[in-house]
């Protein structure tokens, strides 16, 4: 069966009254090229059990079990579930989950069935806080591959000093070396969006990087990019209730300049920063 193909595809939903959900995301692909090129490209093998997010009619899926060791799929939605249960019926190596991602325990379900990668065309909705999910649940993950809208690949893959570049983009880099695989046009889904979709892999990193408080690195980044226009000093002054001469003393001894915008740092001078906060025992 071509899980890609409309006329194979359309008679089976029709068959089991699904229609497409514009609450959930759902778009499907149907360009028979792009969930092959994003199973070759997930890092998974016949050792490899991944999970998928939202495997829709099972396009992806399939792919990632002719590859795998075994599939995990969770889909929220379980008007799907007879669906696939029809279209990957050939499969003995795919497990389908119906539960909601954000509401599920990770490292249990990594625990219970060995899940070391994840592959999955992501909602436009959930994508950063999927994303997020997986990375702080602290599940056992060596990749992370998912397609995502293009220019939230953009941000996610941003380099310090230029407009994408955000909270997220530090925080991605702090679990991850992020890199973008392909692009996809709105052509290869159904219904198709009204924008263009990257394929981006994330490799989590062996070792994350060293710093003396986390939740406190996270602040000082999250009150950076709030005031985005604002310097470091006046946006740190503004959310921590310190005074500026104290800030600059921080920054200085940061290695930083005290003019600096926080879209100017990388996660290395936000671990820094946040280490000469820690030992200046500001906050």
């Amino acid at each position: 069966m071509n899980l890609t193909s409309i006329s194979e595809i359309k008679p089976i939903m029709e068959k089991h009254g699904f229609t497409f959900s514009k609450s959930l995301g759902q778009n499907f692909l149907i360009n028979k090229d792009i969930p092959q090129k994003i199973a070759e490209n997930a890092g998974v093998d016949e050792n490899t059990t991944v999970l998928e997010v939202g495997p829709g009619v099972g396009c992806l899926t399939s792919c990632l079990a002719k590859r795998a060791k075994k599939v995990v799929a969770v889909e929220i939605d379980n008007r799907l579930l007879p669906v696939l249960e029809e279209t990957l019926a050939e499969f003995d190596n795919i497990e389908i989950i119906n539960a909601d991602i954000l509401k599920t325990d990770i490292c249990d379900l990594c625990k219970k069935y060995g899940i070391t990668a994840v592959c999955a065309n992501l909602p436009y909705y959930i994508t950063t806080p999927v994303i997020m999910y997986l990375l702080e649940s602290g599940a056992p993950f060596k990749s992370i591959t998912v397609m995502v809208q293009k220019e939230v690949a953009q941000r996610l893959n941003a380099n310090p000093g230029t407009k994408e570049y955000g909270a997220i983009s530090l925080a991605v880099n702090y679990y991850t070396i992020p890199k973008i695989l392909f692009n996809v046009s709105p052509g290869s889904f159904m219904p198709a969006p009204k924008v263009s979709s990257s394929v981006i892999r994330f490799d989590v990193r062996d070792k994350k990087l060293e710093v003396s408080d986390e939740k406190l690195m996270f602040r000082l980044i999250k009150a950076g990019f709030s005031k985005r226009r604002k310097t470091l000093v006046n946006a740190i002054a503004e959310e921590f209730k310190m005074s500026k001469d104290q800030i600059i003393n921080i920054i200085n001894k940061s290695g930083l300049k005290c003019d600096i915008r926080a879209e100017r740092l990388s996660i290395e001078d936000f671990a820094r920063l946040c280490d000469n906060f820690k030992a200046l025992n500001s906050i």
